[in-house]
């Protein structure tokens, strides 16, 4: 059913898109609308430690009684390095607040009961799949307790990553290469084995296509018992570098305790293996270039899966066309 907010609400998830992916504080809109259904204020969450999006949407308006707000998420209802945004709302005297998702959280969530409580008319989930669209990244963080595990590669026609002698720059386009470096900067870290560190001795940086540093930067974290060498790239990388060692979960747990929420896993095979093995990506991005290669150079190596019927099966997000290859997005089911 189709409801006169619905417009509006895809509006305010347009708003969310504004504020960062990264941290540990979710993307969301708001919009304050009049008895009339105009807007007079709009606004997002600019990320930890500034106003949530009702407040930054409050703070537009000399005067919010009487108002409709219409939000992404359900107000917030504790305390962090903000106050609530349910008890923000109630003094402003809005009198209906209209959300898609409910929050998940123990902490934060009873917002909308609390509103209700206040005597201010609540409308809950106006397009949910919106707002759960919206922050399904952050959401299924939390859930797991561990960060959002993104696993990128790129790979051949025939889903080989190097020609037999080892060769592999460049396989996908610059394209490509380019929109990788896009999603880095959307990810709290980015993550490698230490044999990939001795044999690339990569940056690990997000760059853009003429070579700057996106404004956000990955922090490096190397995996692997091995030592980072002293004349690493990495020692100079923006944010320093973290070295972790031991059961993978247990890793991604420590990196969620410190308020990491997503990872960028670039490699190298042994490392991706494992994650794929221990059940820990939730999302694929494979760049795939129009040629053939041949070769044992696959893209991964055993899975621990000996039958069809033992297949990992994915649901494909998204496809597009970079410069020549095709795109995948693939998520796990959670």
């Amino acid at each position: 059913m189709i409801t006169k907010y619905d417009d509006v609400m895809r509006r305010a998830a347009e708003l969310a898109l504004r504020g960062p992916r990264t941290g540990e504080n979710p993307q969301v809109g708001c919009i304050l609308l009049d008895e009339s259904g105009t807007i007079v204020a709009e606004g997002w969450h600019r990320g930890a430690g500034t106003p949530h999006a009702e407040v930054d949407a409050l703070s537009k308006v000399d005067s919010a009684k009487g108002l409709t707000a219409v939000v992404t998420l359900e107000p917030c209802n504790h305390t962090g390095r903000t106050g609530p945004c349910s008890e923000a709302l109630i003094a402003a005297g809005v009198a209906r607040v209209v959300y898609s998702l409910d929050d998940p959280g123990v902490a934060a969530r009873g917002g909308a009961q609390k509103l209700t409580d206040a005597g201010i008319d609540v409308v809950p989930h106006i397009l949910p799949g919106v707002g759960e669209n919206l922050v399904h990244r952050w959401l299924t963080a939390n859930r797991l307790g561990r960060p959002w595990v993104t696993a990128k590669w790129g790979s051949t026609l025939d889903g080989r990553v190097a020609a037999t002698d080892g060769t592999s720059q460049w396989i996908t386009s610059s394209e490509s290469r380019s929109f990788i470096h896009h999603l880095r900067a959307q990810h709290d870290t980015i993550a490698v084995g230490s044999g990939t560190v001795l044999a690339d001795n990569p940056s690990l940086t997000a760059r853009t296509a003429n070579g700057d540093l996106f404004p956000f930067q990955p922090l490096p974290v190397v995996i692997g018992a091995r030592e980072i060498p002293s004349g690493s790239s990495l020692w100079s990388h923006p944010r320093g570098v973290l070295h972790e060692t031991g059961p993978l979960d247990e890793i991604l747990a420590r990196l969620f305790d410190i308020g990491v929420r997503s990872l960028f896993l670039e490699g190298g095979p042994s490392l991706l293996n494992s994650f794929i093995r221990e059940g820990l990506v939730d999302e694929y991005i494979v760049c795939i270039a129009p040629m053939l290669l041949g070769g044992t150079r696959t893209s991964t190596g055993d899975l621990g899966i000996d039958t069809l019927t033992q297949a990992r099966k994915l649901s494909i997000v998204e496809t597009q066309h970079l410069g020549g290859d095709i795109v995948v997005t693939a998520r796990e089911a959670h």
